[in-house]
């Protein structure tokens, strides 16, 4: 742990530095591609992108190029310049101030919360394709779905609450799961259409006009795609992270980035596009195209991978955010006591339960009434937004350190941090902007669209109070004792 980290430890707790506990670097280079792998690769949304047809492959490449690529770029040149604990929150802080950099990690903080529930809600929905036809009819008994996704909620909470070197082979093992999952995939695809022919022509991949439903699309491809930043949320918890993160950005991304591909093109390969749209999940898919090969028996190794792949998808991203209130309580942004380490296994403790009795909220949310339902489909809508904001930060960072008379080249020349801020911000705004159109099928559009501005400016009106309310009571004490290592590690 940087003395910085440690001094601040020791102010939240009272005690001595000697007498605190200290993170413990359990993330090695391996274990960090393999949590890019589990956190980016959900091959869920495979099919609701290639519902969209062959095209798609053109919305792919886009978005590798003009948002991955970028976010890429942005977190080894951060993380490289400011590589402690905190990832998103402490890059912004450092860049433009102390209250964007609450700003960026509430809104980081607050999205997962809304995001783990729906994890958590794929892990119980794919695990009852396990045990076959008879077991799958659980996943419609809301009872079964609801008890069952809390329990997995707090398991995977109790499992970080013990540390990093238990929980990364929760990662680990789901990291290996998704990757192998695309790979039976696409096997699967390609013996499909070796016994029945490939259904596509090379005028499949024209663009015909304007196509309004790509650009849905293309935002729903760019939202898969995000998690290149977790690891430096962990940042103190890195082996050597100058070296490793770098490296297992560019591994992680290329694995994450290739399966996710070829897993699309895989299923449009096996099945028409209009046959994908009636498809609900990757393992429906499965199920239709081995049935068409004679392998039905396949479906439930299949969903194991899946259900191993999605629960270490949740441990990941439940052990990420779970460090942003974590440092706001060290700062005295949020209240101290999340800021406090378990005296025996030295984890963010107090802010992984108060997470996971926020996600439990979220959670409870979904099995009461439409009204209810509704609200909540529009909180989901609302953590796209505050998904993308940090991302803007991020983005503007790397122009406004890019811009700066006396920039010195850690990572990237000028041109190329230029380019991926430029690019990465434009296609977060677009991605943010696209979130206030109405779906359709549901209340009237501007009815939709109050509701969603009224719901951001609530959210980020409550941190603003947060952050103004920790200042006139003396909150930022640890930052000032933190930032000169930053600047350090700036150069």
């Amino acid at each position: 742990m940087p003395e910085s980290l440690e001094v601040a430890l020791a102010a939240a707790g009272g005690r001595t530095p000697s007498a605190v506990p200290r993170l413990a670097r359990a993330l090695g280079q391996r274990d960090l591609v393999l949590l890019f792998v589990v956190a980016i690769l959900n091959l869920n949304t495979v099919p609701v992108i290639a519902a969209s047809g062959p095209v798609t492959v053109w919305m792919w490449l886009l978005a590798l190029a003009f948002f991955f690529v970028p976010q890429g770029l942005a977190v080894i040149e951060l993380s490289t310049r400011y590589p402690h604990e905190g990832g998103v929150y402490l890059w912004t802080k450092e860049v433009f101030g102390d209250f964007h950099g609450f700003i960026s990690g509430w809104c980081y903080w607050t999205n997962n919360v809304f995001y783990i529930p729906t994890l958590v809600l794929y892990v119980v929905g794919i695990s009852v394709f396990i045990g076959g036809a008879k077991m799958a009819a659980l996943g419609n008994d809301t009872a079964y779905v609801s008890i069952m996704a809390t329990l997995v909620l707090w398991l995977m909470t109790g499992v970080n609450v013990l540390g990093l070197r238990i929980g990364k082979w929760v990662n680990n093992v789901g990291g290996i799961g998704s990757a192998a999952a695309a790979v039976l995939l696409v096997a699967l695809a390609v013996a499909v259409s070796r016994a029945h022919g490939i259904p596509l022509h090379a005028r499949d991949f024209r663009v015909g006009g304007m196509q309004w439903h790509l650009v849905g699309t293309f935002g729903v491809i760019c939202f898969s795609l995000v998690g290149l930043e977790l690891a430096s949320v962990m940042g103190d918890e890195i082996q050597e992270p100058r070296r490793t993160l770098p490296r297992a950005v560019v591994w992680g991304g290329l694995i994450a980035g290739s399966l996710y591909a070829a897993a699309t093109i895989a299923v449009l390969l096996a099945m028409p596009a209009k046959e994908i749209g009636a498809v609900q999940g990757i393992v429906q898919a499965v199920g239709r195209m081995a049935d068409r090969i004679g392998i039905s028996w396949i479906v439930p190794p299949v969903a194991l991978l899946l259900t191993i792949a999605i629960a270490g998808a949740t441990s990941a991203w439940l052990a990420g955010a779970a460090r942003i209130p974590f440092v706001a309580g060290l700062d005295h942004y949020l209240p101290a006591a999340l800021g406090k380490l378990h005296p025996r296994y030295a984890t963010p403790y107090v802010s992984l339960i108060v997470q996971g009795i926020a996600s439990c909220a979220v959670l409870a949310m979904s099995f009461f009434g439409s009204t209810v339902q509704e609200g909540y489909r529009i909180l989901l809508l609302l953590a796209v937004v505050l998904q993308l904001l940090p991302y803007i930060y991020v983005f503007i960072a790397l122009i406004a350190l890019a811009l700066r008379h006396d920039f010195v080249v850690v990572r990237y020349r000028r041109p190329t941090l230029l380019f991926a801020g430029v690019a990465g911000t434009l296609v977060s705004a677009i991605g943010a902007v696209l979130a206030f159109i109405p779906p359709g099928g549901g209340e009237s559009g501007w009815v939709f669209e109050t509701k969603m501005i009224v719901g951001t400016l609530i959210f980020l009106g409550l941190a603003a109070l947060l952050y103004h309310r920790a200042i006139r009571r003396g909150g930022g004490r640890a930052i000032e004792v933190a930032a000169p290592a930053a600047r350090v590690a700036q150069g």
